[in-house]
């Protein structure tokens, strides 16, 4: 009989030789000398391992409901990789794709300390070797890529040649390397990025299909299925997210008459922010609200609250273009550095509705720290089972930071209405945004209009409107996730709670989601005994 945790682990080196940059950020150090292969003989080969893995897995026989639990949720995490790239083939449509890999590998050696410096150093330079392979083998395989993307793609150049200087700076500091070659590899690098720039307006024909970025209905659907374990389709989402959006304009309508009779909540939300706008120590501002939120989750008894550091700092350069406000990097589940990173783009500069009032710092900070996103990283991480402290969906992990919003508020943390309209004005942005993920990728929805939706619904700057479009075309199915995983976690809660009776506690209801770590609500619902409820 086949013995499911070599099984696994074969599964798991595949995914890290598949890609080394997500090892680096996980913190296994074996890949970390390495770029990814994604050239189309190479993605032969690698597809045909991703099928071999899902068969050995599927052929395994268990007898236990949790372990089944771990063996679908591996199952549907290969066979989505194997839509994925057949059927979307970003590798070839997307040229994002492959500087968001290259970044990501570079980067990672240096936010990462898991070996010596000297070691990183060595390894930094390896894979600055590869970068004008990799760069070509690129430009050989994307092929018409929609307009949009590669605006995206441009956009990332600058920022990628900052990483190249950040890279130079980490490996001339290490004792272990040669300045000589150094520079020597870093220019070549750094010629190399320029031309695959040139390239991709003197070289790349552009998709003449003005949707070309869409993956379509059927495989919208099929990503619902197997990467977020959703028996609904595009169209019941839709619905939903329509219904939704009129749910928490009615709300943010009630709030706002609580704050001034007069003022409609959008003008509301632009006098806030010009006359509480976030204060010039932004770090040091969140880094008091996480703590904030922390002692609260602790007080309140909400949930267990495990201990590791989350640092504040100033989001790099390199990844600004696709990150307009803030972004989470959790610590890898084999690293070494247990620290998170909250990474916040600065606002100084900003005008107009591109700036932040202070009464919407709360919510992102609760959503970024405690309860949301880092505890719910540490959790997962810390559990015995090596397919929960790996994989995780984003329906369930950005649901859970939403749904953490809501709880919080539910438990009295907003202090005053101001920081629960904002609160709401976040939830509405989420809502919207499930209209806009299917909407692009299912219903012909342009770029154009959805940047104009989005202007429409929501307090926002166009420059970061059109930010958030691109994100949306190049990552099909992720924003929707947010305001659906939420949803679906309040109605397990309902449900846990229903059956709990006068028993019933947040704390054991959210320990016992969280001991499935981020596997899909749906298989959390299985093993909690729940999902005949549904």
């Amino acid at each position: 009989m086949a013995d499911p945790e070599s099984i696994y682990q074969s599964c798991f080196d595949l995914r890290w030789h598949f890609n080394p940059a997500a090892a680096t950020e996980a913190g296994v150090v074996g890949q970390n000398s390495r770029l990814g292969d994604f050239d189309a003989e190479s993605m032969r080969a690698h597809m045909a391992a991703f099928r071999s893995m899902a068969f050995a897995v599927e052929a395994l026989e268990l007898n236990d409901i949790q372990a089944e639990i771990d063996r679908t949720a591996l199952l549907n995490d290969l066979r989505s990789t194997i839509f994925r790239f057949e059927h979307e083939e970003p590798h070839v449509r997307n040229p994002s794709f492959w500087l968001s890999h290259l970044y990501q590998a570079l980067f990672g050696l240096l936010d990462r300390q898991d070996a010596s410096p000297d070691q990183l150093a060595r390894d930094a330079m390896s894979r600055l070797r590869q970068l004008p392979s990799f760069l070509s083998a690129a430009l050989e395989t994307i092929r018409d890529p929609a307009p949009i993307l590669l605006d995206t793609a441009h956009a990332m150049i600058p920022g990628g040649e900052s990483l190249l200087g950040q890279v130079a700076r980490f490996c001339r500091e290490s004792a272990g390397a040669d300045l000589g070659e150094i520079d020597t590899v870093v220019a070549e690098a750094d010629a190399a990025l320029a031309r695959f720039s040139l390239a991709l307006t003197a070289d790349v024909a552009v998709s003449e299909d003005p949707h070309a970025f869409a993956i379509g209905e059927e495989q919208f659907n099929r990503r619902l299925h197997f990467e977020y374990a959703l028996g609904g389709s595009a169209p019941e989402l839709w619905r939903y997210g329509l219904h939704l959006i009129e749910e928490v304009e009615a709300s943010l309508e009630t709030i706002a008459r609580e704050i001034d009779p007069g003022v409609g909540w959008r003008a509301q939300a632009e006098r806030l922010r010009v006359e509480s706008p976030v204060p010039h120590n932004l770090i040091e501002y969140y880094r008091a609200a996480m703590e904030r939120a922390r002692s609260f989750v602790r007080e309140r008894d909400l949930v267990t609250v495990p201990e590791a550091p989350l640092d504040v700092i100033t989001t790099p350069e390199f990844i600004r273009p696709l990150v307009p406000f803030a972004a989470y990097s959790p610590p890898g589940p084999f690293s070494a550095d247990r620290t998170g990173r909250f990474y916040v783009t600065p606002q100084e500069a900003a005008s107009g509705t591109s700036r932040r009032s202070v009464h919407e710092l709360d919510s992102m900070a609760l959503h970024v720290g405690f309860p949301g996103h880092h505890l719910h990283m540490l959790t997962l991480q810390s559990l015995a089972s090596p397919v929960r402290r790996i994989l995780w969906s984003p329906h369930t992990v950005e649901g859970w930071a939403l749904y953490c919003e809501d709880m919080m508020g539910e438990e009295g943390f907003y202090p005053d209405p101001a920081t629960r309209l904002f609160q709401q004005i976040h939830l509405l942005w989420r809502a919207v945004r499930v209209i806009l993920d299917i909407g692009l990728h299912t219903r012909n929805m342009s770029p154009s209009a959805a940047i104009l939706f989005l202007l429409e619904k929501i307090p926002m700057d166009r420059s970061d409107a059109v930010a958030e479009v691109r994100r949306y075309c190049g990552m099909p199915t992720y924003q929707l996730c947010y305001a659906v995983g939420r949803r679906d976690i309040l109605a397990l809660r309902d449900d846990f709670k229903s059956r709990a009776g006068s028993a019933f506690s947040l704390r054991t209801f959210h320990d016992e989601l969280l001991s499935y770590g981020g596997l899909p609500v749906s298989l959390a619902r299985w093993g909690m005994n729940l999902d005949q409820d549904r």
